[in-house]
């Protein structure tokens, strides 16, 4: 492996290495070594395996042993790192007693799963982001207080913002290219400061990678700007929910053909199938696409996220919507991911569940095309993270699909996340209660 890795390097003309794996949070834990130096690490690779014991906070929950841990390099991964000249990031997961609960480990089994079934997975995500203007060192200075806006009279697709704010789009969209993401396009979106990027499809394992390089490279970008992109899900009333969706088809391994083709332009039998496996397991393992206490912030009633897995033809209002064709852009798309989702976690959750709907022979309840964001339709969602953790953790189907051991991590990292701001109080709430 060493001489083929060597090679690729060298002709890709690559003196820089960031060699890094994705955390709970979908965070890029790296480091930065010279070819060579990088070379002679690459031939008994190993790394600190804490990344995937940490909270957002960066405070260790679980137990050890925390040790380097060896390493599996994916070749396939690299991609130039845009921010540096003739360099490259690689991703290095753990392979050793920590793999399994790894998110990217998690997705990988999920997509060798659908290999065994015959099937290749095609996906691609659509994020929206808020650019703010505010530096790391101002947003500190005033406490994280409600942030200086961007493009503060920006309205939703406006020609407006993209006439006025063009140089700054056009040197955004210039970013992500640079760091290989397959994009589609950009432009503004509903809010100030609120812009949305369509990743374009590729196969699954790399649109997770690109969709969390996406989020790495629009961070910098901003900050080499002296501003911020943020992916809160919720900012607060002054702002929209930022939605993480992702869409997906299987392809037949034999022929490349899209399998949720239909001659007739409909949802198909086998996508009614992947749907039915959505319908019953999302409630339950909906934690893997909504893993911090903001996520549930977007939730509240009023707001454009469902509040149940509903489906429908081509529907923004429910949570799995079809795209049916009788061509290759047939597709399924899930939206109840907000833009702070683990993206190897979240494909991993679609992609299981779905499959599980095909092997079981599940069928999808009936369309709801008229179903708005809050109504209910089947079962409800969590309504808080620990109501989801505590769903996660008593569901046979999601241990089955996605392993007892990460399951058990990743309810414990939903714990922490709980736990580190149960006695936080906000400002809102010094307003409503404090003269009461």
């Amino acid at each position: 492996m060493a001489k083929s890795l060597s090679q690729l390097l060298h002709d890709h003309g690559y003196d820089i290495i960031h060699v890094g794996q994705f955390d709970n949070m979908g965070l890029f834990r790296e480091r930065r070594l010279r070819r060579d130096q990088f070379l002679q690490w690459a031939a008994e690779p190993r790394f600190a395996n804490v990344v995937g014991h940490w909270d957002a906070g960066e405070a260790l929950f679980g137990g050890g042993p925390y040790r380097t841990e060896e390493l599996e390099i994916d070749t396939a991964s690299l991609r130039p790192f845009g921010f540096e000249a003739r360099s490259a990031a690689i991703i290095a997961d753990l392979a050793g007693q920590y793999a399994p609960i790894m998110p990217r480990n998690v997705l990988k089994a999920q997509i060798a799963r659908a290999a065994e079934m015959g099937f290749d997975v095609r996906a691609a995500f659509e994020f929206e982001v808020i650019f703010l203007n505010e530096t790391a060192s101002s947003l500190r200075a005033r406490g994280f207080a409600p942030p200086a806006q961007f493009a503060a009279d920006n309205k939703c697709w406006s020609g407006t913002t993209a006439a006025t704010e063009a140089a700054f789009v056009t040197a955004w969209e210039q970013a992500l290219l640079a760091h290989g993401i397959d994009l589609f396009g950009v432009g503004g979106e509903l809010g100030p400061g609120c812009f949305e990027a369509t990743l374009g499809a590729t196969n699954g394992l790399k649109a997770a990678d690109d969709a969390s390089f996406f989020r790495l490279a629009s961070r910098a970008f901003a900050r080499q700007r002296n501003m911020t992109a943020t992916f809160m899900p919720s900012l607060g009333p002054d702002y929209p929910g930022l939605g993480g969706h992702v869409t997906l088809s299987l392809i037949d391994k034999a022929t490349g053909r899209n399998l949720f083709a239909d001659p007739a332009g409909e949802t198909n039998a086998l996508a009614r199938s992947f749907i039915g496996g959505m319908t019953q397991i999302v409630p339950e393992a909906f934690a893997l696409c909504a893993h911090t206490v903001n996520a549930y912030r977007r939730f509240a009633p009023g707001t454009w996220a469902p509040k149940s897995v509903s489906w429908s033809d081509w529907c923004f209002t429910t949570a799995v919507r079809s795209c049916p064709s009788a061509g290759d852009t047939a597709r399924l798309e899930f939206r109840l991911p907000g833009t702070d989702c683990n993206t190897h976690l979240t494909l991993a959750l679609m992609l299981g569940a779905g499959l599980d709907g095909i092997a079981r022979g599940l069928q999808a309840p009936d369309p709801s095309p008229n179903s708005g964001p809050d109504d209910i339709v089947g079962a409800r969602l969590p309504g808080t993270l620990p109501e989801a953790a505590a769903r996660l953790a008593a569901s046979d189907h999601a241990r089955r699909l996605f392993g007892g051991a990460f399951i058990d991590n990743f309810t414990a990292f939903c714990a922490a996340e709980t736990a580190s701001l149960a006695r936080e109080v906000s400002d809102a709430e010094r307003r409503r209660y404090l003269e009461g």
